[in-house]
């Protein structure tokens, strides 16, 4: 039967029990109505223990009621996709942090408030590797907004100085970071790996937040064995669909062009996406985000086909992610992002058991 998956990307309304981690619920003569409360309530005096709760009536205090903290919600949103630029966000209700660095500061500061996020919540900068369209605005928000850190390997760091014309002052603001050794970001925990591409040391990234996992490989010319040990532990996925094969074959670039993005360093064609998408599937498998998708060697409705494709031959019932009635019903979701605009704010909530 299929798991229903609850999530709706423009309503986080808190509920009763958010932002309570910790606290002790009011005393039962003041518990505010909520049905959780009521059911708990009703409960007791269908039992009649407590003497029917008399103290919700003031008559005999029940005593506290510890409140178990609901896991904290998980938003997540990209300000752009593909070789124009990289950015993308993941945070909670107390801070967040980008990866990569490759849109206009503008847009992203924009793409947050309109979700009434500031800036000033955003912690940090994580760099995957030194290519331009990963990291050619680091510079300028790590300068407007002092809050937050450049998380790199010091190789990466070494290749954006190298490679690009960027202020020396970079490392001013950067933090080293190790592959698969584990790094804080507030409440994340965030592991480097290895993914295969033609940068300088180029790392995926392992986010881990309560129970729940965020793997992000945004350029990879193969699934080297540790980005796939990653892959197959998330409960959410950022993976490349970069090209079509035919489309690539047949297209304007130049050979040499057409050989480096086939090449196991450069990026990953639709059907291998695809196919490996369907191997990895489990039940914990919530959502799949394709992300660097070309603009002259393929489109979302072709990236979008080939990996749906591949997850209904596996008997899967693949949605939008759109919020739509018949998207509660699929075992996964599946999401083409924008090469130039903001997608919505994905909001992820634990699953039900």
């Amino acid at each position: 039967m299929a798991r229903r998956v609850r999530h709706n990307p423009l309503d986080d309304s808190p509920g009763l029990f958010d932002e309570v981690e910790g606290r002790v619920a009011p005393s039962p003569g003041l518990l505010p109505s909520h049905p959780e409360i009521e059911g708990y309530v009703k409960r007791v005096r269908l039992a009649g223990g407590m003497s029917g709760l008399r103290g919700v009536t003031g008559e005999m205090p029940l005593g506290p009621i510890v409140v178990k903290p609901v896991p904290n919600k998980i938003r997540f949103m990209s300000f752009g996709s593909g070789s124009s630029g990289n950015c993308s966000y993941i945070g909670d209700s107390k801070s967040g942090f980008l990866i990569d660095a490759g849109v206009d500061p503008k847009n992203v500061a924009a793409g947050l408030a309109a979700y009434k996020i500031p800036m000033e919540s955003v912690k940090g900068i994580c760099i995957t590797h030194d290519h331009s369209d990963h990291m050619r605005f680091a510079y300028a928000l790590l300068k407007k907004y002092r809050n937050m850190a450049l998380y790199c390997t010091p190789r990466a760091l070494n290749g954006m100085l190298r490679r690009h014309n960027v202020s020396r002052r970079l490392k001013d603001y950067q933090v080293n970071i190790y592959k698969e050794i584990p790094f804080t970001i507030d409440n994340f925990t965030i592991t480097a790996f290895e993914v295969m591409h033609d940068g300088t040391d180029n790392v995926g990234f392992y986010v881990q937040h309560d129970d729940r996992a965020f793997s992000v490989a945004t350029d990879l010319g193969c699934i080297s064995e540790r980005a796939d040990y990653y892959m197959r532990r998330a409960d959410y996925i950022m993976i490349e669909s970069n090209y079509d094969l035919n489309m690539l074959r047949f297209g304007p670039y130049p050979e040499y062009l057409k050989a480096r993005i086939r090449n196991v360093n450069g990026h990953l064609d639709n059907k291998v996406t695809a196919r490996y998408l369907a191997d990895i599937y489990t039940e914990r498998l919530r959502y799949v985000f394709l992300c660097h998708l070309s603009h002259d060697n393929n489109t979302p409705e072709t990236a979008l086909a080939e990996s749906r494709m591949s997850l209904e031959e596996k008997g899967l019932k693949v949605g939008t992610g759109s919020n739509l009635p018949s998207d509660a019903e699929c075992h996964v979701q599946l999401v083409a992002l924008p090469r130039f605009d903001c997608s919505p704010l994905y909001i992820f909530r634990p699953a039900e058991k």
